[in-house]
């Protein structure tokens, strides 16, 4: 309450947008009117406990991002800082002759009692000061500051295809993916900022040397001129007033200059400066052991400070005992071991004994147990969840929980994936490492270890974490191991989502909608539908990646056909009708003239005859025939897919389903769909005639 009603007043300013108005007038008055010395003392002492606080802020942020108001802080500390200047240069100049105390007591201070009154020493300490100050703190972080500007910037696109591959993949969602863009937003703008709060503090030490310059030769002509003093006693007074007033401008301008180093070069954490320092720098007591031996050597030859070394090595060496003991304890208690279960009594084999398959398995070896062990940090049990989230949102079904299980066969870094008992994917991955995959636009090439991406095939290299942000502004994109799996397990899915659904499933998507459509569901199942029929439908759907979420528009395309056929594969196709706009809005967005192939109309005459009456599910023709129409429709796909469009291939009803099935695996990213799917306000614009004569395509 104490510390509220203390702000309460500068809270009150700043609510109402004053705070800097009111900054910007006490600037102007220090430049314009003149100030006695108390105020000066007072402005001084400010100055000194602003930049102080400044500096701890920067040494107990998290992160440079926790501080993003650092370079304006910066500008707003410089400008204070010379406008004290000229204030205080202004009394020295008129009011020196009076004495050393003419400036207030806190440059009388720094003059006389910092110092010892010898303004040659001060001279000496003035020219140190600048120098550390220009030439080592502020030089080192402006520089640390371009690079770290420079790099952010290049790493942004990177950065951002990682957070749409992870949005993509389930891994996050839209509100996370949104905070991570602006964090990265946030730090470009930071370091850009920072390259150019910088230059404040280098233009801030060299203006703090013309100041000493000008003051010390317009002190002694004034003093000497106008004030008849002796050289002596104007020496002495202008001389200490303006080192004085030097320092304790100086001071200061070190401090804001370390905090911006320090802010510059920290690397983003969840611990403070003090703990990274520690923990980075002591964790390992050898570092220390070997300190103190020479230390300790040194410390028993004649002629050295043997009481100083001697001393700093025994507490070095204690520094080492002491972390030594400790690092041995928790080895012990990590390598206790657990207590020896009582192996039960043997007991009769029952039907609980028979183990079922996994719907969704995935196998582990033993060198990847951390990853899902979140005990050990591990985050890929939560990467699955994402994805289930993110499958069973789009498929419009919930997805099956993924079994978890390590599996000693495997190599130790290998994993195993399997639907409904049988391996479908199986790879290998590094933990502790990244996998940085080339989209197909890169700029160069990464040290690391090559392979691909399990998922989906590219090239990709095996790297070092420090890496990361090299390779994102390379162009790769960058994901760890646990993205790496869960990414490979979405895709799998999607893949094979029709085996995901059965007569459970379908159930449980029935009685969703019976809650609010119950008379479409009475009039759907068990009459004229059985509940397997259905079950085929939305497998045929999810087969051909065709979402099942509108379930209210294909129950009631089920009721309406239902009574005049069973057959899966023609109520397949007749809710894939009443879908069509969805359809077509997945492949082509919002696009309103669709780019297809056709067929010849003569190609397409003879396929239609070649359709027997067996189930309608055979079409007969020529081995010959059949090596043109696949050969012709992948050169064209691929024509279509390397200049960026979808691949289609438009053709009539009773031929989609044959065409889709031919091309399935064949040609993959091809669409097949039947004239009636396409919706009404669309415009066809056919790029490709399968099957046309050259002639006729030439012309």
């Amino acid at each position: 309450m104490a510390a509220e009603s203390a702000f309460g007043p500068l809270k009150s300013i700043n609510s109402q947008g004053l705070g800097a108005p009111f900054l910007v007038i006490l600037m102007l008055a220090m430049v314009v009117i003149p100030l006695p010395p108390m105020a000066l003392d007072m402005l001084f002492t400010f100055n000194i406990i602003f930049a102080l606080v400044v500096l701890l802020v920067s040494v107990y942020a998290l992160r440079p991002l926790d501080f993003t108001v650092f370079p304006t802080i910066l500008l707003v500390a410089t400008l204070l800082r010379l406008a004290l200047n000229i204030a205080s240069t202004r009394v020295v100049l008129l009011e020196g002759h009076t004495g050393t105390a003419a400036a207030g007591k806190v440059i009388e201070s720094f003059g006389d009692f910092v110092i010892g009154g010898n303004y040659a020493v001060g001279l000496v300490v003035f020219a140190i000061l600048v120098i550390i100050n220009f030439v080592v703190v502020t030089k080192g972080a402006g520089r640390v500051s371009e690079v770290s500007a420079r790099f952010t910037l290049d790493a942004m696109p990177g950065k951002q295809m990682a957070i749409d591959a992870d949005l993509n993949a389930g891994l996050c969602t839209q509100d996370e993916a949104r905070q991570r863009r602006t964090e990265v937003a946030q730090e470009a703008d930071f370091y850009g900022s920072m390259d150019g709060a910088s230059k404040f503090v280098r233009g801030d030490a060299i203006a703090g040397i013309l100041i000493l310059f000008i003051n010390i030769i317009g002190g002694l002509a004034i003093g000497m001129v106008q004030h008849d003093l002796e050289v002596s006693v104007a020496v002495r007074n202008y001389t200490l007033l303006t080192i004085g007033d030097g320092l304790v401008a100086q001071i200061p301008s070190l401090v804001l200059s370390t905090a911006t180093a320090i802010i510059v070069t920290r690397v983003s954490n969840s611990e403070t400066m003090s703990s990274q320092v520690f923990s980075q720098m002591f964790d390992d007591p050898r570092a220390l052991i070997v300190s103190a031996v020479i230390m300790g050597l040194l410390g028993v030859i004649p002629g050295m400070p043997n009481v100083a070394f001697l001393t700093i090595a025994a507490i070095a060496g204690g520094m080492a005992y002491v972390m030594h003991r400790k690092k041995q304890e928790v080895e012990v208690i990590e390598a206790e071991p657990a207590e020896i279960e009582m192996r039960p009594e043997q007991k009769e084999l029952s039907w609980d004994d028979v183990q079922t398959v996994d719907i969704i398995g995935l196998e582990v070896g033993y060198g990847l147990i951390p990853l899902v062990d979140a005990q050990q940090g591990g985050e890929l049990m939560t990467r699955i969840k994402g994805v289930r989230k993110k499958l069973s949102q789009e498929l419009g079904f919930l997805v099956q929980p993924v079994h978890i299980r390590d599996n000693l066969d495997l190599q130790p870094n290998s994993y195993r994936l399997s639907l409904l008992g049988v391996p479908m994917g199986e790879a290998e991955v590094q933990p502790g490492q990244d996998l940085a995959i080339n989209p197909g636009t890169v700029y160069g090439e990464l040290s690391g270890t090559p392979t691909r991406d399990p998922a989906f095939g590219l090239e990709a290299v095996w790297i070092d974490p420090a890496q990361r942000d090299h390779a994102q502004t390379m162009g790769y994109t960058v994901v760890d191991s646990s993205t790496v799996v869960a990414t490979h397990l979405s895709q799998l899915l999607q893949d094979n989502a029709h085996e995901l659904v059965g007569h459970e499933e379908v159930q449980e998507l029935m009685d969703v909608l019976k809650r609010s459509s119950p008379k479409l569901v009475e009039g759907l199942t068990p009459k004229p539908l059985e509940l397997g029929v259905i079950v085929k439908v939305f497998q045929n759907l999810l087969q051909e990646q065709i979402a099942i979420r509108d379930l209210r528009t294909i129950a009631e395309t089920l009721a309406e056909f239902g009574h005049r056929s069973q057959d899966a594969g023609v109520l397949s196709a007749q809710v894939r009708i009443k879908l069509g706009r969805q359809i077509v809005q997945n492949i082509f967005g919002m696009a309103s003239e669709l780019s297809v192939m056709s067929l010849h109309p003569s190609l397409e005459q003879i396929l239609l005859q070649s359709v027997q009456s067996q189930d309608g599910n055979v079409m007969a023709f020529e081995p010959g025939l059949a090596q043109m129409i696949h050969s012709s429709l992948k050169e064209a796909a691929e024509n279509q897919i390397a200049r960026g469009e979808s691949a289609v291939l438009l053709v009539s009803q009773g031929l989609r389903a044959f065409l889709a099935r031919m091309v399935r695996h064949a040609i993959p990213g091809l669409h097949v769909l039947s004239y009636d799917e396409v919706p009404d306000d669309k415009q066809i614009k056919v790029i490709a005639s399968i099957g046309a004569p050259k002639t006729e395509l030439s012309s």
